[in-house]
């Protein structure tokens, strides 16, 4: 792998940070002579995972530990699609997968199904837990595409602590999908102040407001975009001006739409419910401060005629 040093540094460092380790940490862990080798597999998916395959599989080509199943991509359950070498694709899965010690399901395709699992699901696609249910550790993680950074996280945590790490009812690891995107989003500060993005292009948008008025669906998603970002930590789909679709979670193509429409009630409330409840925090606010203020200058004033 042809990989400059200051390259390796800067990607230890983004998995650590995903991960809470220093860096150092982390360097040692891919480094081990014990990293497992990694078999993987492409089904039904659309090739976005692939940036996040390379990245794992530079770092674990020489590898020679346990066999670990990437997989990329839904799995049909319906005969006649999705062929490898001839080989129906569940026929594949369940004999990689299930003789692996682990699974790690790249994007939303291989965790949940994704976009061919959607209504109404011609090829009865599934996700790899649900295809290969006798497979051990099945670890998802769920976006379109999967972050590099939590793929190679998953293994050096392995490495590290010699267990895979903790996941939700999901399958997912919660240090890359604990919170939810809300809590961490840059424009969080806006949505609680009631600013929101009226319109594509508007003043709003332009300064920074918050999505959800276009269809965030950041209240109701965890994943940790807003702090491992993308592109070596560049930037993620809100700073740059597009509200979350929801990929980190199961059936978004379905549950979410339409994409460009918020949910009905948010994460707290409506949203007209949160632009006039923090206009009246900010109005009880000032009236408040007026009356410490009127009551300060009451008691300075009895102060000075008592001497």
């Amino acid at each position: 792998m042809d990989v400059s040093r200051r390259e390796f540094v800067t990607f230890c460092a983004a998995v650590g940070a995903a991960l809470a380790l220093p860096a150092r940490v982390v360097a040692e862990a891919l480094a081990s002579p014990d990293k497992p080798a990694i078999i993987p597999l492409s089904f039904q998916a659309c090739g976005g995972n692939s940036p996040s395959f390379k990245s794992a599989l530079d770092l674990f080509a020489q590898a020679k530990g346990p066999t670990i199943a990437l997989v990329e991509g839904s799995i049909p359950t319906k005969p006649s699609y999705c062929l490898v070498d001839g080989r129906p694709a569940l026929d594949v899965a369940r004999e990689v997968c299930g003789s692996a010690v682990a699974t790690i399901a790249l994007g939303n395709c291989a965790s949940f199904g994704g976009l061919a699992a959607a209504h109404p699901n011609p090829t009865g696609a599934v996700g790899v837990a649900e295809a290969v249910p006798h497979a051990q550790n099945v670890i998802n993680l769920p976006g379109c595409p999967a972050n590099p950074e939590n793929v190679t996280a998953v293994i050096v945590h392995y490495l590290t602590f010699g267990r895979w790490p903790d996941l939700d009812a999901q399958r997912r690891p919660l240090f890359a999908y604990g919170k939810l995107i809300h809590d961490a989003c840059d424009r969080r500060a806006h949505y609680d102040a009631g600013q929101y993005v009226e319109q594509w292009g508007d003043d709003g948008h332009r300064a920074g407001y918050c999505l959800y008025k276009l269809g965030c669906k950041g209240p109701v998603t965890s994943h940790n975009c807003p702090n491992v970002r993308w592109n070596g930590g560049t930037s993620w789909t809100v700073a740059a001006g597009h509200p979350c679709l929801g990929c980190a979670e199961a059936k978004f193509w379905d549950a979410h739409s339409p994409f460009y429409e918020h949910l009905p009630g948010g994460v707290h409330a409506s949203v007209d419910t949160i632009g006039a409840g923090a206009a009246g925090l900010v109005a009880a606010g000032v009236a408040v401060r007026g009356v410490v203020n009127a009551v300060r200058r009451m008691k300075a004033k009895d102060d000075a005629d008592r001497d």
